[in-house]
């Protein structure tokens, strides 16, 4: 029986593991929330280790919050930075695989083509330099892990852009996007399923990977293709970035490449409409 622990356990990525984890039998899933282990105390994790047998640490837990992040710089840091920097030591003295989530945020977004995973790191805003200084201490400290930059997550759990944008649907009738973002858009049960095929499969293939659903759109695209998935006649308006108000800085382009992934892995990966639809009939959204 293998122990995997994963924090961030009231997250959507960490709800969407759990929800796929129950079909396997041969390994125990611990989930922790922040009240249950402070990944921002080094001596609560270090004892945490020391009395519970871990084989694998997937670490969700972050701090997501990307505007918060320009005013609430110290809490960001902790859990993004100095949080994976704690549970990567922990995971080096008992000999625990980390599987570390990061983000396209690490990313300038000047590029106009998707991102590898050995390009240049530049983030923009604070959220994306504590996300990086997180992954500069996991991949320091640690041989094995895996880490792995996604992007625009979504699901049915938790607050997400899917989900603001199918609640702002039944109370407004007219709303203003961003058209000039492009990025992906994610569905944390895809990205679930890759984590446990890591685990499963008892990879070694350590190292830094990419996965987002394939394809690339912008948020205003993707707001219209939820409400003609839901047959829904809302009207959206186009906007640019500069026209909507925001603390932090965004990528205007943060496509990954998951060239390395797929080949690596020999997975294909879901085209981000097909999860999308997908989703929306699992929450009843949609009908067959």
């Amino acid at each position: 029986m293998k122990t995997v622990l994963v924090t961030g356990g009231r997250g959507q990525l960490a709800l969407c593991i759990k929800d796929l984890s129950k079909a396997l039998k041969d390994y125990l899933f611990i989930y922790v929330d922040h009240n249950k282990l402070d990944i921002t105390k080094r001596e609560e994790i270090n004892v945490f280790f020391s009395e519970n047998k871990i084989d694998y640490c997937i670490n969700c837990a972050a701090y997501t919050a990307v505007d918060k992040a320009e005013s609430e710089k110290h809490i960001a840091k902790s859990v993004n930075k100095l949080g994976a920097k704690y549970i990567a030591k922990a995971c080096k003295e008992n000999e625990v695989v980390l599987i570390q989530i990061s983000t396209d945020f690490v990313f300038d977004g000047e590029k106009n083509t998707p991102y590898i995973e050995n390009d240049v790191t530049k983030p923009i805003n604070f959220y994306g330099l504590t996300k990086l200084e997180g992954e500069l201490a996991v991949t320091s400290i640690l041989d094995n892990f895996f880490l792995i930059r996604t992007s625009w997550l979504y699901s049915e759990y938790g607050n997400n852009f899917m989900k603001t944008i199918l609640k702002l649907g039944k109370e407004k009738e007219e709303l203003n996007i961003i058209y000039d973002q492009v990025g992906t858009p994610t569905y944390a049960g895809d990205l679930a399923g890759f984590i446990l095929k890591l685990i499963t499969e008892k990879s070694n293939l350590y190292g830094i990977y990419h996965y987002s659903n394939e394809g690339l759109t912008s948020w205003y695209d993707f707001t219209k293709a939820i409400f003609n998935l839901r047959n829904l006649s809302i009207k959206v308006n186009p906007i640019k970035t500069e026209e909507y108000k925001q603390e932090a800085k965004r990528p205007m382009f943060s496509v990954l490449d998951k060239s390395k992934t797929k080949k690596t892995f020999n997975i294909e990966i879901p085209y981000w409409r097909d999860s999308l639809r997908k989703i929306l009939l699992k929450m009843n959204h949609l009908s067959n």
